[in-house]
C-alpha cells in the first residue's frame, strides 16, 4: 500500500522555522522525484520545492528561495522541507508528492502550517 505521511507542521510566528517531513512506504522511493506543493485558502495549490531522485538537483519557487531547503534521504525514505524567516504569506496547507516517468503519482492527505503573530 503506497503511502505518504506528512508531518512536523504547526503554528509559527513570523521569522521562526519550521522543519515538514513526508515519509513514504509502498512504493520504490529513491526512482521517484519528489514535491512539496502548498494550497492557501482561496487559492490554487501551487509548487513550493523540487528535487529529483538521487538528491542532487533540487529547484524551488521564487517566493521561497533562500529561506527553504528541500532534502530527501533515500535511505530513510523521507523527504524533508526546511522552512526559515517564516512570513505569514507561508500559512497554508503543504502536501509532499511523488512522480515518476512511468505516470505514478502519489499525493500525501497534506499538513497545516499557519504563521502568524
Amino acid at each position: 500500500q503506497v503511502q505518504l505521511v506528512e508531518s512536523g507542521g504547526g503554528s509559527a510566528q513570523p521569522g521562526d522555522s519550521l522543519t515538514v517531513s513526508c515519509a513514504a512506504s509502498g512504493f520504490n522511493f529513491r526512482r521517484y522525484g519528489l514535491r512539496w506543493y502548498r494550497q492557501a485558502p482561496g487559492k490554487q495549490r501551487e509548487l513550493v520545492a523540487r528535487i529529483n531522485s538521487n538528491g542532487e538537483v533540487t529547484d524551488l519557487a521564487d517566493s521561497v528561495k533562500g529561506r527553504f531547503t528541500i532534502s530527501r534521504d533515500n535511505a530513510k525514505e523521507t523527504m524533508y522541507l526546511q522552512m526559515n524567516n517564516l512570513r505569514p504569506e507561508d500559512t497554508a496547507v503543504y502536501y509532499c508528492n511523488a512522480a515518476n516517468y512511468a505516470g505514478n503519482d502519489y499525493w500525501g492527505q497534506g499538513i497545516q502550517v499557519t504563521v502568524s503573530s
